[in-house]
């Protein structure tokens, strides 16, 4: 994911490792679908080589080949998978591997820093970590609240999910990546390229970390809408980062504002860019997320609703990655709506695009159910 760097020579190493844990995040087997990418693709150069570590259970082998990527003199992107862990003793964050258990993180696993360590002397800004990763409860809330940190002398993209008994995650942020890698006219940046990643991928609902570049990571609760704030002069509010601004207002409880600052963007988009844009549709979201975190479900799922006839006539077809998406964000907002006459007003609005956006297997049918039963009772 690092950028484009002329004719130099670029490397990438994957390193993906599924322990033996209940439901494990399937991540060895997102390898060949990067590995179908061509490496300079992946690297953002004009040429590049590939390494990949599938399942290694020994943190040395694993060494031997962070060694030999941080010795590569141009870019290096870096790409980490799997469940993260913390061993008892020094609380240290590990990268758990093939024989990793929650009694032997520190003898079997991949410590963090060693990943750190080895790429500090690198010439600064060559070195890209993209991470799919999972994490129990308590070490996401010590990220979140950066008593631990996967950040280094590196650019980092990705997300960590939560994994518990509730909740069995998918590498949906990979399975992302590596489509847009695919199928992109051309290969976008690097923070395009995750904002487009974290903004398609259909991740559970569910607690995520997304990290996203050099700066801290943020914390946000899915479904979210990740992307980069649009070309137009900025707004009066939240000028440098409105994306930024608007996830603090939220947290802070201040979703009034929040919803302003997203209000006066999509009015600068509509005057750049015009009604029928992916622009403002990108904005319409952004008040979504924020509606349904301030608790207003129906709000949200109508907002989601119009951003995606937004972009359905925005010439955005309906199996457009981000149609699909603002669908299924309103039809989880839908689910929570328990007002009779608001579930089954959007419940018809819904169903009308399921024609069109079906969704996984089985939503078009959920929606006609739920609507057959609203008038005996709402059920979440």
């Amino acid at each position: 994911m690092g950028t484009s760097t002329g004719d130099q020579q670029g490397y990438a190493l994957f390193v993906a490792a599924e322990p033996p844990v209940r439901h494990p995040l399937a991540v060895a087997g997102m390898l060949p679908q990067l590995a179908a990418i061509p490496p300079a693709r992946l690297v953002g150069t004009a040429y590049a080589s590939a390494v990949q570590v599938a399942n290694p259970d020994e943190p040395q082998t694993v060494l031997t080949h962070l060694r030999t990527a941080a010795a590569a003199p141009g870019p290096l992107l870096v790409y980490v998978a799997g469940h993260l862990a913390v061993d008892s003793r020094q609380h240290r964050l590990h990268l758990a591997l093939a024989r990793t258990t929650a009694r032997t993180v520190r003898y079997t696993a991949l410590p963090w820093h060693w990943l750190t360590a080895e790429l500090q002397h690198r010439p600064p800004g060559t070195t890209t970590v993209v991470a799919d990763l999972v994490a129990e409860p308590d070490v996401l809330q010590s990220l979140t609240s950066q008593e631990q940190a996967l950040t280094g002398p590196y650019a980092l993209y990705g997300a960590v999910q939560v994994h518990d008994r509730r909740h069995r995650p998918s590498p949906a942020y990979t399975h992302a990546l590596a489509q847009i890698l695919r199928t992109a006219p051309a290969r976008p940046s690097a923070d395009e390229l995750h904002h487009q990643a974290a903004r398609t991928a259909v991740l559970e609902e569910a607690p995520t970390l997304w990290l996203g570049g050099a700066a801290a990571p943020v914390p946000v609760q899915q479904p979210t809408v990740a992307v980069p704030a649009p070309r137009p002069e900025p707004a009066p509010a939240a000028k440098s980062d409105p994306h930024r601004a608007i996830t603090e207002a939220c947290q802070a409880g201040r979703h009034g504002e929040a919803a302003s600052i997203a209000a006066s963007w999509e009015q600068r988009s509509l005057r750049q860019y015009g009604a029928s844009s992916p622009e403002v549709a990108h904005w319409i979201e952004v008040r979504a997320v924020i509606a349904l975190e301030e608790g207003a479900p129906h709000r949200a799922c109508g907002l989601w609703l119009r951003g995606a006839a937004v972009r359905l006539s925005a010439d955005q077809d309906e199996h457009h990655p981000d149609v699909v998406a603002a669908v299924d964000r309103a039809h989880y907002a839908w689910r929570l709506v328990r007002d009779p006459s608001q579930a089954r007003q959007l419940g018809i609005e819904l169903l009308s695009l399921r024609v069109q956006v079906t969704g996984s297997s089985g939503a078009r049918e959920d929606v006609q159910r739920r609507l057959a039963n609203l008038p005996r009772a709402v059920q979440p």
